[in-house]
This record gives C-alpha cells, sequence and structure tokens, in this order.
C-alpha cells in the first residue's frame, strides 16, 4: 500500500470516527432534553395530584358535614312530627273530656278566617295588589278615631 492510500484510509477512519462521536454526541444531547422535559412534566403531575388529594380531602369533609347536617336534620324533623303526634292525641282526649272545647272546635271558621286560608295563584307584586284589593282587605276606618 503506499502511503497516500494509507493517509486517506486514516483520514477516513478519522471521519467515521468523528462522525460517530458526532452522532453519539447528538443522541445524548437528545436524551438529555427528553429527560428535562420528561421531568418538568413529572413535576407538573405531582403538583396536579397533590392539589387533587387536597380537593378529595377538602371534599370528604364537606361530605362528611353535610351528612351530619344531614342526620340532624332528619332527627329534629322526627321530633317535630312526634310533638305534632302527641299534640294530636292531647286535642283529641280534650275534645272527648271537654264538651265545650268539642262544641267550640266543631265549629266553622269565620269568613275573615277562612279568606286567610286562601292561595291565589299570583304572579308578581301587581297581581298581589290586585288580589288585596279585590278582597277588600282593608275596611275604611271610623270616623270617630283617634288621629
Amino acid at each position: 500500500m503506499t502511503a497516500l492510500r494509507q493517509t486517506l484510509y486514516g483520514l477516513a477512519l478519522l471521519g467515521a470516527l468523528a462522525l460517530l462521536l458526532w452522532s453519539t454526541y447528538q443522541q445524548h444531547q437528545a436524551a438529555s432534553a427528553r429527560a428535562e422535559r420528561d421531568a418538568e412534566r413529572i413535576t407538573t403531575l405531582q403538583q396536579r395530584n397533590t392539589r387533587q388529594a387536597a380537593s378529595i380531602t377538602r371534599m370528604g369533609a364537606e361530605l362528611a358535614a353535610q351528612r351530619q347536617a344531614q342526620q340532624s336534620l332528619q332527627t329534629a324533623q322526627s321530633d317535630v312530627r312526634r310533638q305534632h303526634a302527641t299534640s294530636q292525641i292531647q286535642k283529641q282526649e280534650i275534645s272527648r273530656n271537654d264538651q265545650t272545647f268539642a262544641d267550640w272546635s266543631a265549629q266553622p271558621l269565620p269568613a275573615a278566617a277562612r279568606r286567610l286560608h286562601e292561595r291565589p295563584a299570583l304572579s308578581g307584586a301587581h297581581g298581589y295588589r290586585q288580589w288585596l284589593s279585590r278582597r277588600n282587605a282593608l275596611q275604611p276606618a271610623a270616623s270617630g278615631a283617634a288621629e
């Protein structure tokens, strides 16, 4: 082999080695960039998971408080129903034992009291004013009243 040919082979091998080293360097740079991007993504996801865990904990506490409030409302409702039933039983016993009370409770309500129980289908303040004026809700004041 001639010296020129050996020099060219040597330069070709050095060129191939340089390309191999450059390729390895580029792959390393790409892998480093991916690793940094993945690390940032992991950090972002961990922060998101932390926020979601805090939200889940807060919602669990709110749910427990709402269930407790619902339980107390159900207890209060059952107490009111029991008191109402007791009151009804007492009224029945009083009307059985006291004839004057039974006679009084059997009488119909006066017209003014019956009007209080009317439930019109109103839509707005104007309709309510019209309903009141139709019923003659307020009687004119007596002329001898003190002013």
